[in-house]
């Protein structure tokens, strides 16, 4: 079973500290691929002697400090050109072997970057499921059967799985967006033209922007960072002005929430919960928060499939479909179809549409400096997708297609989980060029405290709703609780969650620890196992990062949880990733002597389940 690989901010203090090598990282890439080329995860990657090469000229030849992104594994998506590989959009047929590298792909590796390989998509990017591919519908790293999102479903699952530290996605309708909440991810939607989307596969090259997923936002800034830049290739692109070159700081903003009559979640009331608990977090972030109404947003989105922007897919690929017809996969070739209905005068028509809608929406850009919506309103399966797989794409896109249409910047990250454990997400949008104060709120976001909402009415009628400006009513205090980190069968969905959740807790969400701490399976006798997480001794190996949940505990409630938690268990402190220090369960060391099986390179317990089951 494969580590895996560390984050950019991760990555880069090893390397400048001298704890690892490119060549060490490799080396975790190669057995982290082993048996998965050509997967759902995969189209093509580099061969491991290339990899090797590159990584061993790396370590010989340049300065850890010297190169920004300097022995960083990453992945694009294989709609993007990369030099000597074949291109394939998702349709074998259509593949073509670049000749060289796409500008963005080039100025990353230039930053010292190693490019791993080329992910799967929704063929040709129309999609937001991730189950339009030849090479293999993808599912969530949650499991369960969860559709991971699309088109940049590849990507996103790369980086979730901890394969690569960052892949590079396109997004048009949402595809950098879509597939990060799935995955429990950040995706970074730039202002549209500040990465140059020559040698990139178009879908629709007015709207096109190439995307960036990790796991923090930090990294996604670095990204982002190295990759920009104006290439003479791509007359679309366009500099970061001056102005915009510093973020905004998160408590002078004001936040734009939606109206409750325009939020639609699509009878999912988990995903209801968990946005009305986002909200309130940010609401503590930022100077003011004001409700904003939707209904120029969802008429501009609805311009994408159903006006005649969608013939604009047929300038690049028309010919193909119809030389082609049976290359191209049912669902995909119905979308694309059905741009032939449009003609000039529809195509002016929708633009003076359009242009009206973006002159309502740039004016309310004076009243709020952010918008914040839930990245999507519900959640399916593969199964349910296939069902109607062009109907429940449309749900999924409700919150995402307007962002390019209108000009709009957006950053993606995690908010959590429901009840039934499904991820939830959130969507921070701004005008053009507010991609860096876009970028600092969601980092600010993701580490701030969650706050429990609790109902301030005796009747107790109130519900985290209330956290939506004009939703209800204003939640009281919240009682003495502690933050609780469990790693394995206290998890969300595991056999003993219920010794938490029956006792009042609620789940914030995902975390990771600091890599200081080793994970073991010991046997019981119900053969499932026992996770046991134990800090690294120095003279042992050295620690890993390892996947946890936190749940919030009424304090009164400790005590009969740790009265209940079986030897050689038991609570104390655990360093998280962001340094903040949690209680947590914890193993004794004596418990864990060579006979036990030590699956920290997995990552976590539920991905070590994964990997058993294959």
């Amino acid at each position: 079973m494969s580590e895996r690989i560390g984050t950019v901010p991760e990555l880069r203090s090893a390397y400048r500290s001298g704890a690892t090598t490119p060549v060490d990282q490799v080396e975790r890439v190669l057995a982290g691929l082993a048996g998965r080329d050509g997967g759902p995860v995969w189209i093509s990657t580099v061969p491991a002697a290339e990899l090797r090469a590159r990584a061993e000229e790396l370590t010989r030849r340049h300065d850890p400090a010297a190169l920004p992104l300097y022995g960083i594994p990453f992945a694009v998506k294989d709609n993007i050109d990369v030099a000597g590989m074949v291109t394939t959009a998702g349709c074998p047929d259509f593949g073509y072997r670049a000749a060289k590298d796409a500008p963005v792909v080039r100025r990353l590796r230039d930053a010292g970057a190693l490019l791993v390989g080329k992910t799967n998509l929704d063929q040709f990017a129309t999609g937001l499921t991730g189950s339009r591919s030849p090479y293999g519908s993808g599912e969530s790293v949650f499991g369960g059967g969860l559709v991971s999102g699309g088109s940049s479903s590849g990507s996103a699952v790369a980086v979730a799985a901890g394969q690569v530290s960052f892949a590079l996605g396109t997004d048009t309708a949402g595809s950098g967006r879509v597939p990060a909440a799935l995955n429990g991810i950040v995706g970074l939607k730039p202002t549209r033209g500040l990465l140059s989307t020559a040698g990139v596969v178009p879908a629709c090259r007015s709207l096109d922007c190439v995307s960036v997923f990790t796991t923090e936002v930090a990294g996604a800034v670095d990204v982002l960072h190295a990759a920009r830049g104006v290439s003479p290739a791509d007359p679309w692109g366009r500099a970061l002005p001056a102005r915009r070159a510093s973020a905004d700081v998160p408590a002078t903003l004001r936040l734009g929430v939606p109206r409750p009559e325009d939020l639609d979640f699509f009878g999912d009331e988990g995903q209801a919960d968990r946005f009305a608990v986002g909200v309130r977090r940010l609401t503590a972030l930022v100077a003011d928060a004001l409700s904003v109404p939707l209904d120029d947003y969802f008429a501009a989105g609805d311009l994408l499939y159903q006006g005649p922007w969608v013939a604009e897919r047929l300038v690049a690929l028309g010919d193909f479909v119809r030389a082609h017809p049976g290359s191209v996969l049912p669902v995909t070739r119905a979308v694309l179809e059905t741009g032939r209905r449009y003609d000039a005068v529809d195509a002016f028509r929708g633009q003076h549409r359009l242009r009206e809608l973006r002159a309502r929406v740039d004016r309310r850009w004076q009243e709020i400096d952010v918008l914040v919506v839930p990245t999507v309103g519900t959640t399916f399966t593969l199964d349910e997708i296939a069902e109607d797989p062009i109907g429940r794409n449309a749900v999924l896109g409700r919150y995402t297609q307007f962002a390019n249409l209108l000009d709009l910047a957006a950053v993606t990250v995690p908010n959590g989980f429901t009840e039934g454990g499904r991820p939830a997400s959130l969507t921070l949008i701004g005008p053009a060029f507010s991609d860096l104060t876009l970028a600092r709120l969601a980092a600010a976001l993701t580490t701030a405290t969650e706050p429990t909402p609790v109902d301030a009415h005796p009747a107790g009628t109130g519900t985290v709703a209330a956290a939506v400006p004009g939703g209800g009513p204003v939640p009281g205090p919240a009682p003495a609780e502690l933050l609780i980190a469990v790693v394995g069968r206290h998890l969300a969905g595991e056999s003993r969650n219920g010794e938490l959740t029956g006792r009042g807790a609620t789940l914030v969400g995902a975390a990771r620890t600091a890599p200081l701490y080793r994970l073991y399976r010991m046997d019981t006798p119900d053969d499932e196992g026992l996770p046991g997480l134990v800090r690294a001794a120095p003279t042992g190996p050295p620690g890993l990062p390892i996947d946890v949940e936190l749940w919030r505990l009424p304090t009164s409630a400790v005590g009969a949880l740790l009265a209940g938690v079986p030897a050689p268990l038991s609570l104390g402190w655990v360093r998280l990733h962001d340094g903040r220090d949690v209680l947590g369960f914890l193993c004794e060391a004596y418990a864990v002597g060579p006979q036990v099986e030590d699956i920290s390179a997995t990552g976590g317990w539920r991905a070590w389940r994964r990997a058993a089951r294959r």
